[in-house]
């Protein structure tokens, strides 16, 4: 357990470390490091196990000298999630070459100002009008599938699903009609976060490459080189149109001072990383989940056909008209969150709820997946159960037991964004097609930036029709 230790903020670097071990030495034992984690889809389950022994968190070795210690119960999540202490330097600062220092990233009165900036852009009057272009990509998926309905033949959907949610975001935020879902081959940008997302989870557990210099002549420092360029390539296609660049170019704080060039950029790459990736691999595991569990997909079908009522695509006014169907997409949210983890750095000493402390210069890590999955706060943790989330249920919980898109003044700015596609997405999907679990190959979930299958997510569907 924590000692209830709060050293002096002006403490030495020496006693800092000291302390780490100590702090961390007293939840665990050496074997929880980050070695342990061989990237064969059990990755998270071993996280989950450790939890298991520790009622509320265990420390993460990376390497000999840094440790992060790793939360997994929504008290004390919420003595972290509640703050606004800045993301930590460790992961954070190997994305910062990739998206800059945007609303990720960014810390202290830069983060406030820019989220108080961009938060126009998020407003229901804003959003809104994006359900239809929305429809519009997720209709153009949805008849490229025709070929897999008419053969039931197997196929991996989360490749098909990242080029929709790139086309929609580049329609919704930027106005850029790509044609990315029509053309043939890999599209680069999407292989270039592949990669980026990869080399940046292998720099975060290879010790030797937390050093920028060794990491910048090693081999993959030259990949993630070429990846950016690659991805900044095409986010400056971007800055030619307007919609959510309007409010990055136009807005101004209460000094009339707008954002460079730079913060301009850095939020478009931001943007375009987060309002795809992440909703991608969202929507991805709720197809999954729904194939698994045909008598929830069922119901959620017969509750988006009522909602439509004949009519062929969803309009903004019938998002509400399917809680059914929002409550397994939260159900699957909870099983296989687009975010697994969150970090942050600790500037001045937390107090948890039991009285035990941490020194300030603490990176702490928040398990999404690893709170999503106690025991001790959902029953049966590992089973489908959509009714978890009945408005009589959700109360008798833990607001910070279901945090999804983190939770508290860091919260994610696009959560509305992110669920208004997903509805849109799988209702227009369940009214098309019936979606079938494809048993002999279940996803090996692996942590990256965002979560995803080592060997894909694999599905079948049938017309909808075929089943009268």
């Amino acid at each position: 357990m924590i000692k209830q230790v709060t050293p002096p903020l002006a403490a030495a670097s020496s006693e800092n470390k000291i302390l780490r071990r100590r702090v961390a030495n007293e939840y665990i034992g050496k074997s929880n490091n980050y070695n342990a984690f061989k990237q064969d889809g059990t990755d998270l389950e071993k996280g989950v196990k450790w939890g298991e022994q520790y009622p509320y968190a265990f420390p993460m070795w990376f390497g000999p000298s840094v440790c992060f210690l790793n939360i997994h119960h929504p008290d004390y999540a919420k003595t972290i999630l509640t703050t606004t202490e800045p993301k930590d330097d460790l992961a954070y600062r190997f994305i910062e070459s990739w998206i800059g220092n945007g609303l990720l990233v960014s810390k202290g009165q830069k983060w406030f100002r820019h989220r108080r900036l961009l938060t126009p852009g998020f407003h229901y009057d804003v959003l809104k009008h994006y359900v239809k272009l929305m429809s519009e990509s997720a209709q153009v998926m949805l008849d490229k599938w025709e070929s897999y309905a008419n053969t039931s033949e197997t196929f991996e959907l989360f490749e098909h699903v990242s080029l929709m949610t790139l086309d929609s975001i580049l329609k919704c935020a930027f106005s850029h009609n790509s044609n990315c879902q029509r053309e043939g081959g890999t599209n680069k940008y999407i292989k270039a976060v592949y990669e980026l997302s990869d080399l940046i989870s292998l720099r975060m557990r290879t010790f030797p490459y937390h050093s920028d210099l060794i990491f910048y002549l090693s081999p993959h420092g030259f990949r993630l080189r070429r990846a950016c360029k690659v991805a900044h390539s095409h986010t400056r296609t971007l800055q030619r149109n307007f919609d959510f660049l309007d409010i990055l170019l136009f807005a101004k704080d209460e000094n009339q001072q707008g954002l460079s060039d730079e913060d301009i950029r850095a939020e478009v790459d931001t943007f375009m990383f987060e309002g795809h990736d992440t909703t991608a691999s969202g929507i991805s595991f709720i197809l999954y989940c729904l194939a698994s569990h045909p008598e929830h997909q069922k119901l959620c079908r017969n509750e988006v056909m009522e909602a439509l009522d004949g009519e062929e695509t969803i309009e903004w006014e019938d998002l509400n008209k399917i809680p059914y169907t929002t409550m397994c997409i939260k159900e699957s949210l909870r099983l296989y969150p687009p975010v697994p983890g969150i970090s942050r750095k600790l500037t001045k000493p937390i107090t948890f709820f039991d009285g035990r402390t941490l020194p300030a210069g603490f990176q702490v890590g928040t398990s999404v997946f690893g709170i999503h999955r106690n025991a001790t706060v959902w029953e049966n943790p590992e089973v489908f159960d959509p009714l978890r989330f009945l408005p009589e249920n959700v109360s008798k919980r833990s607001p910070h037991a279901f945090v999804p898109f983190s939770a508290g003044a860091r919260n994610c700015i696009g959560q509305n964004f992110a669920m208004n596609e997903m509805k849109v997405v799988i209702a227009m999907t369940l009214k098309k097609y019936q979606l079938i679990e494809e048993a002999s190959l279940k996803p090996r979930i692996i942590p990256r930036l965002v979560l995803r299958s080592l060997n894909g997510i694999h599905i079948k569907i049938k017309p909808v029709e075929a089943q009268k």
